[in-house]
This record gives C-alpha cells, structure tokens and sequence, in this order.
C-alpha cells in the first residue's frame, strides 16, 4: 500500500492533464481509490487466512506466539499503569527505605501500538460475535 500512496499523486496529477472533462476526471479517480480498496481488501483476507491457519496448529511456536506476544503486553501494560504508580505510591507513604526512583521504568512506545493493534483485531472479533459470525470454533 505504501507504494500505491506514492504514485497516487504523480498518478491523479496526470489524470488532471488527460482529461480535463470534470466528469471523467472524477470517474478516473473513483475507479483509482477502488483499485486501492480492493488490493487492501485482498491482503486483509489474505492476512485472515494465515492467521486461521497459524490458530489452527498444534504447534506452541505456531499458535501460540500471538496468546505469548498479548500476555506479554498486557503484563507490560498493567505494570507500567498499575503496579509501578502504586509501588511508588506505597513505598513514599509507607517511607520504605527504598527510592522508588529505582523501580524499573517501562518504554512502551514501541509496545503500545503491539498492543492496540491486537486490542484492534480482538474488538473486530467481538463484533463478529455480536453479529453471530461463526470463527469456525
């Protein structure tokens, strides 16, 4: 897709120049961001398909890296907005000789979109529930 979005503009740039007919221009346009949505559309069920096939598998390293990879960004998450401000909150009120200071600090700038993105795909799945979508389960 990062490649379509490069040539969209030199491509609706030159569609401007050929046809001047405002209405074939829009036409030309629309047929364009269809090919687009198709080929988004394509890799999605292309995407779905490997991610079926990746569940179906009774192999821990098959199926079960993206349960390792969710547990794993949840339990950052829950420490860096649960656990750490509370641990903090404790040890300065309790006056641990402890600097709180020293608790690790988490970076979850590269983590976060991990996570939104499976919490993304998970919110996908409940509407299909909603709706009575069998996953084939």
């Amino acid at each position: 897709m990062g490649a379509f979005l490069a040539l969209l503009n030199p491509i609706t740039s030159i569609i401007d120049k050929v046809l001047p007919d405002k209405a074939a221009n829009d036409a030309a346009k629309a047929q364009l961001l269809q090919i687009q949505l198709t080929g988004d559309l394509n890799n999605a069920l292309a995407q779905l398909q490997v991610d079926q096939t990746e569940a179906q598998s009774k192999s821990i390293f098959v199926a079960g890296w993206r349960p390792f990879v969710g547990w794993a960004c949840g339990g950052a998450f829950v420490y860096a907005f649960i656990i750490q401000p509370f641990a903090q909150f404790l040890l300065v009120a309790f006056h641990a000789n402890f600097d709180p200071a020293k608790l690790p600090n988490l970076n979850l700038s590269e983590m976060l979109p991990v996570l939104l993105g499976m919490l993304g795909l998970a919110g996908l799945r409940t509407a299909e529930k909603v709706k009575g979508v069998d996953a084939g389960h």
